[in-house]
């Protein structure tokens, strides 16, 4: 069967950077680490490669040096339930030097473009009173971190408290 895994491209910190991503999502772990031959360009013996699974999902990380960066053109998602989850994974992803971005989105310290989103919010944004989701947007786009409740009470017209 053919399987379509993200491959992730890295200057020298693919596995620091595999660490971290099992480290916060559960059902997670490295498979295989792949180092430098003496015909691979760079030092022998110097992680070459990190296979992990998140969730069960496979990607790979890449040392690949500095001739291309990670850009914000790609971002992996993550669906939470609850506000508990977007705090959780938002802190763990914005920690020891991680930014947060608007609507959701943040970077990694590793430079790693993700979007902590509450499973309501497409639901919320694809309402067929387009009244509804139009307030949903207008909250969602002064937001960083989500946060479920406000948009829930955007969604129902309920003013911003503050």
């Amino acid at each position: 069967m053919t399987r379509i895994n993200p491959f992730l491209w890295f200057d020298t910190q693919a596995e620091p950077a595999a660490h971290l991503y099992v480290s916060i999502f559960p059902n997670s772990k490295i498979t295989a680490v792949a180092r430098n031959t003496e015909a691979a360009p760079g030092p022998t013996g110097r992680v070459l490669t990190v296979e992990f699974e998140l969730d069960g999902r496979t990607f790979v990380a890449l040392n690949g040096g500095p001739a291309h960066k990670l850009t914000e053109a790609f971002s992996l998602q993550i669906g939470c339930e609850t506000q508990a989850e977007v705090d959780r994974y938002w802190d763990a992803l914005t920690a020891d030097g991680g930014e947060p971005g608007p609507c959701g989105w943040l970077k990694d310290p590793f430079g790693l473009s993700w979007q902590v989103v509450p499973n309501l919010l497409p639901k919320l944004l694809t309402s067929s009173d387009r009244t509804r989701a139009n307030r949903v947007m207008a909250a969602m786009m002064q937001m960083r971190k989500l946060d479920i409740a406000a948009l829930q009470a955007a969604a129902d017209g309920v003013p911003a408290a503050g």
